[in-house]
């Protein structure tokens, strides 16, 4: 149960700090209702005015006790102050009378203590009273519809009609019962004091009241699911494991406090709220328990550092060497290091669930904040490189997980036109990926195989209004990430290795430059259509050898073109193509075994070096290109 005291942690270091934002953490024995209606009351109890609330000022927070907040619809269990009318409205037509019995006894077991606060003494004389239902139908608020989170708007039966309440009093300038902090802690003491079993809490080692039907609404306000699921004694709980019955609950089982509980379910719904990822259910956390903020594991380095680590300009990828990425990368890190002390507690975690009602922690981390910092860093090192996502975005460094798993498997969607990842596909990515990014193992082969089978087939891409070759720039650079990630012991720059003399490496230039080569011609000439190496590319792959001749014979014409409309830069790409050439070994080249994900990187490389501006170009001998500087060598 180390989650559990961890967050119990986090809540206490968060709960009241000043220099903490984003989202409120809930009190103890309080949850987050969405209110359909506002009832506004003087300090004796008389109804003044009501108002709809729309639904973005609908949530609101209100006293519960352990049942309500895990309450269903076969056992009713009544909220303390704000309820539905069902609870509250004594007349309303189709009543429960037993609900609203209910209600009224906790409400005036509540006031009958000297803690009890003004307002709920208001509200309970109001109560009683037995007009809301039709003091609501005179302010013209019956029948009420709600707009739901899709934008749907549909009728809320009148017994399900939330009410939230307001006491105006003289010289209290806060009217809301659930900003007023007195009526928050007033009824957190009376709650905490009421009678309920006590016992060994695992969390915090001491006899304490235990918590018995623990929260839900974890990772959204509809969320069913329970990380702790109570012992319903009459099903299948506890069968055939343990012996004890209702009056010895506790005994054979952990358990765990109910101030603990509420506080560590309450700072998990917090941080999810604030900094988790969601995917459907499945929800990744990373925090520092004292706080701190700390760099999200599932972010990509553009959206994690932005332009401090490799934002690029003016339309094209810079080039980059490892050191330099490095250097920048430390830099930003050093930000997230200042505010971290090494010896603080950061924690990851993954939940998911299988049906509505169980959740379970998929993944769980405890490390120190050096050694997180550590992982981070690692990871955005090892599988850096160029990026190419389109106008805005173009950076260099490590993807982020879903646009890995989209990489590897996903799938032209042509109604929404976006590649799309089968849900339980990516949920498995996901999970996958996470310890390669905190426990720093491998990326997996299989995964790293079929980003490389996508990204070398290449007309495979479907056609956007700018062409595939957006999808494709995007799944190629990612490749050429977990290719590179894969094979650290390599040691791959992420700029143009003019020295590297790999059979795989010394293909993949020879194909960059072939596909160079045809579509500066097809731009001269002033056709749009494919070039035979971008057709031929899954082919050129699996059969380098025999696939280059064809390659290279198709470039017969379009070089007759270019030596008689641009003869000083086709003298430069033939020098290249012999350059390359010369560095195989004769066995190597007419090697007809399937090409690594190696050839990606040689090709991406000598493409960025060819998108370079002519007095930019380092690559092998300067050729003089007096005749045909007025154009980029880019097609």
């Amino acid at each position: 149960m180390s989650w559990i005291q961890k967050l119990h942690e986090t809540y206490d270091h968060c709960a009241n700090s000043p220099g903490i934002a984003g989202g409120q953490l809930w009190p103890v024995s309080h949850i987050v209702k969405r209110a359909h209606v506002e009832i506004v009351l003087d300090s004796d109890g008389s109804f003044r005015r009501a108002r709809k609330l729309e639904r973005i000022e609908g949530p609101t927070l209100i006293p519960a006790t352990e049942s309500s907040a895990g309450r269903t619809s076969t056992k009713p269990a009544p909220h303390p102050l704000c309820e539905e009318l069902s609870y509250c409205a004594s007349d309303l037509p189709d009543r429960d009378p037993e609900r609203h019995k209910l209600f009224v006894a906790q409400l005036d077991e509540w006031c009958a203590l000297p803690l009890a606060h003004p307002k709920a003494k208001a509200i309970l004389k109001y109560v009683k009273t037995g007009t809301l239902w039709s003091d609501l139908g005179q302010a013209d608020l019956l029948p009420m519809t709600a707009e739901s989170a899709q934008g749907t708007k549909a009728k809320v039966p009148d017994r399900k009609i939330f009410v939230r309440w307001r006491v105006e009093r003289v010289g209290d300038p806060c009217s809301s019962t659930w900003e007023d902090q007195a009526l928050i802690e007033s009824w957190t003491a009376f709650d905490l004091t009421r009678t309920g079993r006590t016992g060994f809490c695992v969390a915090t080692g001491e006899s304490r009241r235990i918590g018995q039907n623990h929260p839900r609404f974890v990772r959204n306000p509809g969320d069913g699911g329970k990380l702790i699921s109570a012992n319903d004694f009459d099903g299948y709980t506890f069968r055939g494991r343990f012996t004890d019955g209702k009056n010895d609950y506790g005994r054979q089982a952990c358990t765990v406090g109910f101030e603990v509980s509420q506080k560590a379910h309450s700072a998990l719904r917090w941080l999810i709220s604030r900094q988790g990822y969601r995917n459907d259910d499945q929800v990744i956390v990373s925090w520092a328990v004292a706080g701190t903020p700390v760099p999200d594991p599932f972010a990509s380095t553009f959206e994690l550092f932005g332009a401090s680590i490799g934002v690029t300009d003016a339309g094209f990828l810079a080039s980059d060497t490892s050191e330099a990425f490095a250097l920048r990368l430390k830099s930003a890190i050093a930000g997230y290091r200042a505010n971290l002390n090494p010896t603080d507690e950061v924690v990851v975690m993954g939940l998911d669930s299988a049906t509505p009602g169980r959740m379970a922690i998929t993944y769980y981390r405890e490390l120190k904040g050096s050694e997180f910092l550590e992982r981070i860093e690692t990871w955005h090192s090892k599988c850096a490189w160029p990026q190419n996502f389109g106008a805005g975005k173009r950076f260099t460094g490590a993807p982020s997980p879903p646009d890995i798993a989209e990489a590897a498997f996903g799938r032209w969607d042509q109604k929404s036109r976006k590649a799309h990842v089968d849900a339980k596909l990516l949920k498995a990515t996901l999970e996958r990926l996470l310890p390669c990014i905190i426990d720093a193992q491998s990326l997996p082969t299989d995964l790293v195989l079929s980003a490389v089978r996508h990204a070398s087939h290449r007309i495979s891409f479907k056609k956007t209004q700018d062409g595939y070759e957006s999808q494709w720039e995007k799944c190629l650079g990612i490749a050429c990430a977990l290719f590179r990630g894969r094979h650290t012991e390599m040691e791959y720059q992420m700029s143009l290795e003019p020295n590297r003399t790999t059979r795989d490496y010394l293909y993949g230039r020879l194909l960059a430059l072939a596909d160079h080569i045809e579509g500066r011609a097809l731009y001269v000439a002033g056709e749009e259509r494919d070039t035979t190496s971008a057709r031929l590319m899954q082919r050129f792959a699996d059969r380098p050898f025999s696939t280059w001749r064809i390659i290279e014979l198709a470039l017969t014409p379009y070089k007759a073109r270019l030596r008689a409309k641009r003869k000083t830069f086709l003298i430069q790409m033939e020098q290249l193509l012999d350059n390359v050439n010369d560095k195989f070994l004769t066995d190597e080249f007419i090697n007809e075994a399937p090409l690594t994900g190696e050839f990606l990187l040689g090709f991406h490389c000598q493409r960025q070096e060819l998108w370079k501006k002519p007095d930019e170009t380092t690559d092998e001998p300067e050729i003089d290109a007096t005749n045909d500087n007025s154009e980029r060598i880019n097609s």
